[in-house]
């Protein structure tokens, strides 16, 4: 599943490692989200929606949509 985690943190101005404290997980985590190598849990998706005051969908994009 792609994302636009690396796109909206660097929006922020933030660090991956700033990133991981905020959301209380690992920068090897936020690394592994970025690349795709990983999807979160659903509470660690809603987590990071709240973060970025976006819904989930405007993070977590399905390859499989026809609009996405």
């Amino acid at each position: 599943m792609k994302n636009r985690l690396r796109e909206l943190r660097e929006e922020k101005g933030l660090t991956q490692e700033e990133l991981a404290k905020a959301l209380g997980v690992t920068r090897q985590t936020i690394i592994a989200i970025e690349k795709g190598r990983y999807d979160p849990s659903l509470r660690l998706a809603f987590r990071m929606a709240r973060f970025f005051n976006v819904r989930i969908e405007d993070i977590f994009i399905n390859e499989g949509d026809e609009d996405g």
